[in-house]
């Protein structure tokens, strides 16, 4: 059996001459809360669609939990749980009621066990207290859950999650996360579509970043922050020093005047901050400091800066990015 609970090869959506979705070659390891990263418009609801078989793919194949999608649709949809543009229920029907229509179109489902699946859902994503509530009359937050339950009325092999946190104030954003480390910590796959680098941050072991339809990066989190320009900062009296020493470890220096500071013997000085990459193999930082002192630098102060998830999608994408939790 494979270890990818998703995987694709040069999946392509072309909507007329425009390339929706061009060539991306996912791979999501079973297990693994995946953030499938990407400003609006990048392709990533459009994927989603082709993952579920909800749109033909123009090119390009897709395998859901082993299996070819579309052409083992059957038997792979009742093994996934997927939440796609918000959730839409009947509002004047209560969140159980609601629940049990969808139930009930589901083949797989026992209608002798519905009444059960339906309480053991509501109360899996804190919506007990609220099963005869009209869902109409449901917050927004609680409409997501709800749309959460309904993706658990059966045992779920994958979540697929579009937005799962779209419009949600802080409290149901909280609530929407905890649910998902849940299901992760349960050896459910999730699969998070977002543009909230918060939300992937808080919740990701692995991530891919969509730009204009192309999956220009992918992986685990920390490979994802590593491949990033790291820095190290020196703040010192001594910028020509410093640099010359950064340099002999084989790092590449700029330097800038920053702020007056005193030079240990009472007289005022100019302190600059000199900045270095570090590589791909750099020395420890206690070594950089040790090199730093045994080459007489005044080392005011010392930070190693590494590249945010944020520093890192403008690196690809050179596109903003929304950074509200």
């Amino acid at each position: 059996m494979s270890d990818l609970a998703i995987r694709t090869e040069g999946l392509t959506k072309r909507f007329g001459a425009q390339a929706a979705v061009d060539g991306i070659d996912l791979a999501v390891p079973q297990g693994a809360v995946y953030g499938f990263l990407g400003p609006n418009g990048s392709g990533k609801t459009t994927t989603i669609r082709m993952l579920l078989g909800l749109v033909r793919a123009t090119d390009g194949t897709a395998h859901v939990l082993g299996d070819e999608m579309p052409r083992h649709l059957d038997t792979v949809l009742p093994r996934v749980g997927a939440l796609v543009e918000g959730p839409a229920f009947a509002p004047f029907l209560s969140g159980a009621a609601n629940l049990r229509r969808f139930d009930a179109a589901d083949r797989h489902a026992a209608p002798a066990t519905r009444g059960a699946r339906v309480a053991s859902a509501l109360d899996r994503v804190g919506l007990a207290h609220a099963t005869r509530k009209k869902a109409g009359a449901y917050s927004l937050g609680m409409k997501q859950r709800l749309g959460i339950a309904n993706a658990l009325l059966m045992p779920r092999e994958l979540l697929v999650l579009d937005e799962p946190t779209n419009g949600l104030d802080p409290q149901g954003t909280r609530e929407v996360r905890a649910l998902i480390r849940s299901f992760a910590a349960e050896g459910t796959t999730v699969f998070v579509s977002s543009h909230l680098l918060a939300e992937v941050e808080q919740l990701c072991t692995h991530v891919g970043v969509m730009s204009a339809g192309r999956l220009v990066a992918q992986g685990t989190l920390e490979e994802f922050r590593r491949s990033g320009e790291s820095r190290v900062e020196v703040l010192t009296p001594d910028p020509g020093r410093a640099r010359a020493v950064l340099a002999g470890l084989g790092l590449v220096t700029d330097a800038a005047a920053t702020a007056s500071a005193d030079d240990g013997r009472g007289a005022p000085s100019v302190d600059a901050l000199v900045t270095a990459v570090l590589g791909d193999d750099p020395p420890p930082p206690d070594a950089i400091v040790a090199a730093l002192v045994a080459g007489d630098v005044r080392v005011r102060g010392f930070a190693v800066r590494r590249a945010s998830l944020e520093q890192r999608f403008v690196e690809l994408t050179g596109e903003g990015f929304d950074v509200v939790a």
